[in-house]
């Protein structure tokens, strides 16, 4: 089983947790996620099955949307709202106007440091390991590119915003450094992504509905058409000579596309067999088999 379905991640689960949850309802050990959400986020989590799961590292980029809650009033440990609080909480009175007014300084290139509790490694330990045991994490600055960091709205303490990332982006962080910047502390209360790449919420299925539609047969159905993955790669349709070819790695001369490095090939209209870059001209080399080796008919006795 091959393909790729959207995952309406629920809040309280880690992204490990519902790729386990995949692969008991499709019967599928290979299966993987991409762009971890934090237990506390909701929302788009693409799932890539079977040969697939070689896709991952075409999405290690990708922009991701999110929309949110900041709480002010006090910080915590894990600079969202399961953890702990860093200091005791205080009435804060903030405005829509000096938010929106603060909120612009974080768009563009900006300097951030990663949350403690996160999965950068200081000497191939997880930052998080070294901060459940109360060890010292001494993270280092990277930059980010926020590209739309919008505040929707206040009330009382809290402040719903819409944001654009770059790969890489923590929303904790930045929810974390406008209550320093505010001097009265803040947490992420709440996060939700609505897109990644290509994918949004559109497309998305509960873990619930994704459940029942395997039960009844209908798993496949859930999968993104193969077409509509990697739009920046055009499409081409190969022979079934060709296909022979690209099954075995070899090069394969492909219908001219304008001058496309690379390209989606495809044995019909669903079945995507490979990534392949141009050689020259119309010949191309499969960078990524995708194919699933052809049954071979039994043995006769």
């Amino acid at each position: 089983m091959n393909g790729l379905l959207i995952i309406d991640k629920p809040a309280g689960l880690t992204s490990h947790d519902v790729v386990n949850r995949v692969r008991r309802f499709l019967e599928e050990r290979s299966v993987g996620h991409l762009g971890t959400l934090d237990p506390l986020a909701t929302g788009v989590l693409p799932m890539v099955v079977g040969n697939l799961t070689r896709l991952a590292q075409f999405y290690g980029a990708s922009e991701k949307t999110y929309e949110g809650t900041i709480r002010f009033g006090f910080a915590t440990d894990t600079y969202d709202s399961d953890g702990e609080p860093a200091s005791p909480a205080h009435e804060v009175h903030v405005s829509l106007e000096q938010l929106v007014e603060l909120a612009r300084r974080f768009v563009g290139l900006v300097e951030q440091l990663p949350p403690p509790f996160s999965a950068k490694k200081i000497k191939g330990v997880p930052a998080y390991q070294l901060a459940r045991k109360h060890q010292e994490v001494a993270l280092k600055p990277v930059q980010v590119e926020i590209k739309e960091f919008t505040i929707l709205g206040v009330e009382g303490d809290q402040a719903c915003f819409r944001a654009r990332v770059a790969s890489g982006t923590y929303m904790r962080s930045v929810a974390h450094d406008m209550g320093q910047q505010l001097g009265c502390g803040a947490h992420l209360q709440s996060l939700r992504r609505t897109r990644l790449g290509e994918f949004d919420l559109s497309q998305a299925h509960t873990l619930e509905d994704a459940d029942a539609a395997c039960k009844a047969g209908k798993g496949e159905e859930m999968f993104i058409h193969p077409r509509l993955l990697l739009p920046e790669f055009p499409c081409v349709t190969a022979t079934e000579e060709g296909v022979a070819l690209i099954r075995n790695g070899r090069a394969v001369n492909l219908p001219e596309l304008s001058q496309a490095r690379q390209v989606k090939v495809f044995a019909g209209q669903r079945e995507l067999i490979a990534i392949a870059t141009r050689i020259a001209g119309t010949l191309f080399h499969p960078r990524i088999v995708l194919a699933a080796e052809p049954a071979r008919p039994a043995a006769s006795k």
